[in-house]
């Protein structure tokens, strides 16, 4: 048997130690690198589908897109830090995009013109509304700089704000900000030429 003054300088020291367990925050149980991509994928597939179709990728190409994105992830998985997921594959979806227009352009598709043929609990006259105020919408977002389109897209369509967007697109907010009255200003004035036109009466 230890000397009883061993045995009440344990009991001290087990009393401190669990007096600190209890204040200290949990740790963090780090998961395997499938784990996390899992996680990526449940979280933020329907985002990077959506940021995909708005930024200019051909709707026939949306899906396969997605899974380039997610592939591009898997691999730079490890460079990715805690927290940081959404606006890493933001960058990579603005990527996958940007090439996307560029093949359609090379094989002189438009992709405006690529709309789903169904679209589930609408009349006809919906459908044919939606298809065409699709349509025209691509049609204008078509036409921007691929720039402004970028920070349009994420405003607009993804409701970030205009740190979430400099974060996003590792620019200053001050650009981020001129981007956007530009973008506006481009967007109103599109839309004015096209009602001109008397071809659309959408976003009135």
């Amino acid at each position: 048997m230890p000397p009883l003054a061993a045995v009440g300088r344990t009991d001290a020291t087990d009393r401190h130690a669990a007096a600190e367990s209890e204040d200290a925050p949990a740790a963090v149980t780090p998961i395997s690198r499938d784990a996390r991509l899992r996680r990526m994928v449940d979280s933020y597939v329907d985002l990077v589908g959506r940021v995909l179709r708005n930024a200019g990728t051909p709707e026939a190409e949306v899906e396969d897109s997605v899974q380039r994105a997610f592939i591009i992830a898997a691999k730079r998985l490890d460079d990715v830090r805690h927290g940081a997921e959404r606006s890493f594959l933001l960058q990579i979806a603005l990527n996958v995009a940007a090439h996307a227009r560029r093949s359609a352009a090379r094989r002189r598709e438009i992709p405006a013109a690529e709309t789903p043929d169904v679209i589930d609990h609408c009349t006809p006259e919906q459908l044919t509304s939606q298809k065409r105020e699709r349509q025209l919408l691509d049609q204008v977002l078509a036409e921007f700089e691929p720039d402004l389109r970028a920070v349009f897209v994420l405003y607009e369509f993804e409701e970030m704000t205009m740190a979430e967007i400099a974060e996003t697109l590792e620019i200053p907010p001050g650009t981020v900000a001129s981007r956007l009255r530009r973008a506006r200003a481009d967007f109103r004035e599109r839309v004015r030429a096209l009602e001109r036109a008397g071809t659309s009466e959408v976003l009135r």
